[in-house]
C-alpha cells in the first residue's frame, strides 16, 4: 500500500475518499481532472493518488490541457467517455425530445410523463406548445396555433370527466387491498384501520387518474412541451450535439447551442469539437447522408410510378406489428446453442462448435434451451448473451404516443420516418362511453387538414401539429435477448394498453417462427387489465409507508412517457 505524509494526506482529502485503502472514489471537483486522471492512470505504474500529487495538485487547467492534446491533436475519442455530466432541458417539443433520445449509446434519459402528469397547464395564459419560427412567420401560423389550441382545449376539458368515468367503470369496491391487521387482502369496504383506508384511497386515485390520462393523451400534439433529463459521458454528449447542430429544425439547432453552453461549465474539453471545424465537417456529412437518402428514395418512388407499380402505403387499420425478417429456426437454434457451449469448448473454434451442435439430436438442443429457461426466476434474470445470436426485424405502425414508450429501448436498431397524419389514428374504447368520441375525431381531422396545408412547404415542421394518436411507421431490429427484455417489460400489467398489446403480438410472432428459442421468454404476460397501474400503485404506496405491499417480478423499470 502507498504511504503518504501527513501533508500529502491533507492535500488528498478533498480529491479522494481515502488515502490508505486500495479502493477509493475520485472526488476531485473538476470533471476534466477526473477524466484526465483516469486516462493518465493507464500509462504509468504510479498510483492515481501519486499521479495527482505529482502532476495535478496546484496545476490548474492540467485536465483541460490534457484533453486538448489527446482529443484534438491525437483524435483519441474514447478518453472523452471518462467525463460525465447531467443536464436538464425544459420546455422542448416532443419532436425535439425524440431527436435527442435517438442517441442510444452513452446517454440515459428521464422524461415528463403523460400518464402521471396532466398536460393542461397554461403559461402566460397560453397552452404550452412549441411555436416554430418558420411556421409562425408563414401564412399557416393562425391555422397551426388554432389546431394546437383546439387539441389542448379538448384535452383539458375532458381530463376530469374521463377520470370520473374511469372511476365509475372501475369502482373501488371491486378491488382488494392489503389489510395491516392480518396481512391478507380485503375488499375496500372491509378495511378498518384509518391508515389502510388512506392507503387504499391513494392507490385507487393514482391508478384511475393514470388510466384517464392514458385515454386522453392521444389528443396532445407533438408540439406539446415536455422536460428531459440526461445523464451521459462526454463522447456521447459531443455526438448528440453534433447531430442536433446538423438538424433541419431550428428548435434542435437552438437546443444544441444552449446545451453546449451549459456543458462547457462542467465538461468543456469533452464537447468543444461538436461545433468547431471538426464538428462542422461531421455536421455536413450527416446532412449529406440525409440528402442522399431522400434523393434515392425520391428516384425509387418515381421509377416505381413510371413502371405503374407504385409502392404500397399502409392504410388505416394496418397491422401494427409485422415480423418482417428473421432467421430459420434450425440455424438460429444451432448458433444460440453453440454460443451457450462456446465458453467451455476448450479452444475449439466457434464454427466447429456450430457444426457439432448441428449434428446433435433436436431434442437435446431443445433440452438445453429449456434448462436455461427454467433457471430464470424472474424477468430481471436476463437470458445469457448467447441469445443475442438470433435476430428479428419488426415493421411497426403504432400511434405516436406508443412509439414514445417503445423508443426508450436503446439496445436495438430503430429507424423511423417523419411523423405523419396519413396513416389514421387510434381511438380509445372509452371515448364512446364517455361521449367524447365525436370531439376527439374532430380534433384529429382538423390536425390532419392543417398538416396537409403545411407539409409541402414545411415537411419537417409539419410534424409539430400531428397528435399522439396518429399512427407512425418505424422498424425495430433486435436480437432475442433484447426481445425478451422488451416483451417481458412491456407486457407487465401496469403498462399502457397500447404498447402491451403490441409487445404481446411480438411474442406471438416470435413464438410462431421460433417455437423452441422463444421458450427463453418466460415472463410475457398475455392478460388484459382494467386498471393497469393498480398493482404497481399498491407497491408504490407501500414503499412510501402507506401500507403493506405485495412484491412482484413484473414491475416496469425506467421512466414513463
Amino acid at each position: 500500500m502507498p504511504e503518504f505524509s501527513s501533508e500529502e494526506r491533507e492535500a488528498l482529502s478533498g480529491h479522494f475518499s481515502n488515502a490508505d485503502r486500495p479502493v477509493f472514489a475520485i472526488t476531485t471537483p473538476r470533471q476534466a481532472d477526473r477524466g484526465a486522471l483516469m486516462s493518465r492512470y493507464s500509462r504509468t505504474d504510479k498510483g492515481m493518488r501519486r499521479i495527482f500529487l505529482d502532476e495535478f495538485l496546484g496545476n490548474e487547467g492540467r485536465g483541460e490541457e490534457f484533453y486538448g492534446r489527446v482529443l484534438v491533436e491525437y483524435g483519441d475519442d474514447s478518453v472523452a467517455e471518462l467525463g460525465g455530466a447531467q443536464i436538464a432541458i425544459e420546455g422542448l417539443s416532443n419532436i425535439a425530445a425524440k431527436g435527442i433520445e435517438d442517441r442510444r449509446i452513452g446517454l440515459s434519459y428521464l422524461e415528463k410523463s403523460s400518464r402521471y402528469v396532466a398536460w393542461d397547464r397554461r403559461e402566460g395564459g397560453e397552452f404550452r406548445f412549441y411555436r416554430d419560427p418558420a411556421l409562425m412567420g408563414s401564412r399557416f401560423a393562425d391555422e397551426y396555433v388554432g389546431a394546437c389550441n383546439l387539441d389542448f382545449e379538448t384535452y383539458s376539458r375532458w381530463v376530469d370527466p374521463v377520470t370520473r368515468y374511469v372511476r365509475e367503470a372501475h369502482p373501488i369496491d371491486g378491488y382488494r387491498f392489503r389489510d395491516s391487521e392480518d396481512g391478507g387482502e380485503k375488499p375496500y369496504g372491509s378495511l378498518r384501520l384509518e391508515s389502510d383506508i388512506r392507503s387504499a384511497d391513494a392507490v385507487y386515485r393514482g391508478s384511475t387518474r393514470a388510466k384517464a390520462l392514458d385515454v386522453v393523451r392521444g389528443l396532445l400534439p407533438a408540439s406539446a412541451l415536455t422536460n428531459v433529463g440526461i445523464t451521459g459521458n462526454g463522447r456521447a454528449f459531443e455526438y448528440m450535439l453534433t447531430v442536433l447542430f446538423s438538424s433541419d429544425l431550428e428548435e434542435e439547432r437552438g437546443l444544441a447551442a444552449q446545451i453546449k453552453s451549459e456543458l462547457e461549465a462542467t465538461i468543456r474539453p469533452f464537447v468543444r469539437r461538436s461545433d468547431d471545424a471538426y464538428g462542422r465537417a461531421l455536421q455536413a456529412y450527416l446532412r449529406g447522408v440525409r440528402g442522399a437518402a431522400a434523393s434515392h428514395a425520391g428516384a425509387a418512388t418515381a421509377a416505381a410510378a413510371a413502371a405503374a407499380d407504385p409502392p404500397p402505403s399502409p392504410a388505416r387499420g394496418a397491422r401494427p406489428v409485422a415480423l418482417a425478417g428473421h432467421e430459420p429456426e434450425p440455424d438460429a437454434v444451432d448458433r444460440v446453442v453453440a454460443a451457450v457451449l462456446y465458453e467451455h469448448a476448450r479452444g475449439m473454434p466457434y464454427g466447429e462448435v456450430v457444426r457439432r451442435v448441428g449434428a446433435m439430436p433436436g431434442a437435446r438442443k431443445r433440452g438445453i434451451i429449456e434448462d436455461l429457461a427454467r433457471l430464470r426466476g424472474n424477468r430481471r434474470h436476463r437470458p445469457p448473451r448467447a441469445f443475442e445470436m438470433a435476430w428479428y426485424t419488426f415493421d411497426m405502425v403504432t400511434n405516436f404516443g406508443m412509439f414514445r414508450d417503445l423508443h426508450r429501448h436503446r439496445t436495438l436498431t430503430l429507424e423511423r420516418q417523419l411523423l405523419t397524419a396519413d396513416l389514421g389514428y387510434a381511438v380509445p374504447d372509452e371515448l364512446g362511453a364517455v361521449g367524447m368520441e365525436g370531439e376527439y375525431k374532430e380534433c384529429m381531422e382538423n390536425s390532419r387538414r392543417v398538416f396537409g396545408m403545411i407539409r409541402d412547404r414545411f415537411p419537417v415542421q409539419a410534424q409539430y401539429v400531428v397528435n399522439f394518436a396518429y399512427n407512425y411507421p418505424y422498424i425495430m431490429h433486435m436480437n432475442l435477448r433484447e426481445a425478451a427484455h422488451l416483451i417481458e417489460l412491456r407486457t407487465a400489467p401496469q403498462g399502457h394498453a397500447d404498447y402491451r398489446r403490441a409487445a404481446q403480438e411480438m411474442f406471438r410472432q416470435i413464438s410462431g417462427v421460433h417455437p423452441n428459442l422463444s421458450r427463453i421468454i418466460r415472463f410475457a404476460d398475455m392478460g388484459e387489465y382494467g386498471l393497469e397501474r393498480f398493482e404497481s400503485e399498491k407497491r408504490s404506496e407501500a414503499r412510501r409507508g402507506g401500507g403493506p405491499g405485495k412484491p412482484t417480478n413484473s414491475g416496469a423499470g425506467g421512466y414513463s412517457a
